[in-house]
Order: C-alpha cells, then structure tokens, then sequence
C-alpha cells in the first residue's frame, strides 16, 4: 500500500510570509503597530483596533501547553500508524496560541503549563514547521 503524505500548508500570502520565517529557523509573529496587539494566524486586520499597520516581530519561542487532545484513530490517512498523537495549543509568551505538537512528550506525560520551547522540522524543502519540546 503506497504511503499517503501528511497533508502541508499551503505557501502563499501571509500563511505563506509565516512559514517562510520559519523555513530560516525563526517564529515570527504579526505585532500590531498602531495598539502593540500580537496576532496569529496572520492575516490583514487587527482584531483589537482594525489597523492595517503591521509588522513581523520575532518570538521569544517560549510557551506552554495550554490544552491538547489525543488522537487515537487517525481523520486523516496521512497519520495512520502515528496514533497516539496529541495535537497540543501552546500559548507563546507574547499571547498567541500555536496548534503544533510536543515532540519530546508522550501524550499521557502533558501537563496544563509544561514550559515548552519552538524547535523547526523541515519536512522538504519547501516547508519547515514549528514544533515544540520541553523546555
């Protein structure tokens, strides 16, 4: 049976701004420049004041887990054979939450709390994404 591939983000616009800063080894997130409001996911407008003004401020990387759930039967045939696995939000120190995975953790050890930091995965070479471990 041919392996079917984990499906990746698509790389244009914003989406495509963000994965590129992580392609160089950086989480990078939108700052609002008119009320200082930090954003993820990227998008034009800021959800705080409506301003358009923007720019892309690097992350400290740190953050922890703020909620997770166990994926016991895969939705996708692109991660069967990965069960279990914990799709994990981390909430960064600048605010934002993060939908990613901690790597270095088995699903029953996660903890509400667990520092965790960013590492990056490239999975081609077009696209690195931002996973987390323990900190």
């Amino acid at each position: 049976m041919p392996m079917i591939p984990k499906p990746l983000p698509v790389l244009a616009g914003l989406v495509g701004e963000y994965y590129g800063w992580c392609r160089q080894g950086e989480l990078r997130f939108q700052r609002c420049r008119q009320c200082g409001a930090f954003r993820h996911v990227p998008r034009d407008i800021c959800a705080a004041c409506s301003s358009f003004d923007w720019d892309w401020v690097k992350s400290s990387g740190r953050g922890a887990v703020y909620t997770w759930t166990v994926v016991a039967r895969a939705l996708h045939p692109g991660f069967a054979g990965d069960e279990p696995y914990a799709p994990v939000v981390v909430e960064m120190e600048e605010g934002v939450r993060v939908l990613s995975q901690v790597r270095d953790c088995p699903p029953d050890q996660l903890q509400v709390g667990m520092p965790v930091r960013v590492e990056f995965v490239a999975v081609d070479d077009q696209v690195t994404l931002p996973y987390f471990c323990r900190a």
